[in-house]
C-alpha cells in the first residue's frame, strides 16, 4: 500500500476556492490510479474525482462537474482544485490510491490507500 499525506483545507466563504494536496510517501504514485472522496456530517463517504495512472483520463462526480478539477504533476503528488465553493462542499476530503498498477475504473476503482483527511468548510 501506498502511504499518503494530505495538506491544504480549511475554511472559505461560499464562491471562493481552495486546493488540496495528496503527497505519497516512499512511494511513487505514477502507476496507480488516484481519487478524491469526501465525507459530510451524517452522510456516507461519496466520490467526487479520480485521475487515471497516466492522467488520460479524470471522472467527476455530477455535484462538482465544472467546478473541481483533479491533477498530478508529478510522481508523488495529486491534486483537488475546488473553485466556485457551496456550503454543500462542506466535508472531510480524503484521497486514495488505487490497490493496483494500471488500473483505472473512474470511481468504481479498487482504491486501497488512504490519506488522513482534510476538513473544508464553506460558510454561506
Amino acid at each position: 500500500q501506498v502511504q499518503l499525506v494530505q495538506s491544504g483545507g480549511g475554511l472559505v466563504q461560499a464562491g471562493g476556492s481552495l486546493r488540496l494536496w495528496c503527497a505519497a510517501s516512499g512511494t511513487a504514485i505514477s502507476t496507480y490510479a488516484m481519487g478524491w472522496f469526501r465525507q459530510a456530517p451524517g452522510k456516507e463517504r461519496e466520490f467526487v474525482a479520480a485521475i487515471s495512472w497516466n492522467n488520460d483520463s479524470t471522472d467527476y462526480a455530477d455535484s462538482v462537474k465544472g467546478r473541481f478539477t483533479i491533477s498530478r504533476n508529478n510522481a508523488y503528488t495529486v491534486y483537488l482544485q475546488m473553485s466556485d465553493l457551496k456550503p454543500e462542499d462542506t466535508a472531510v476530503y480524503s484521497c486514495a490510491a488505487g490497490r493496483r498498477r494500471y488500473d483505472f475504473q473512474g470511481p468504481r476503482t479498487d482504491f486501497a490507500s488512504w490519506g488522513q483527511g482534510t476538513q473544508v468548510t464553506v460558510s454561506s
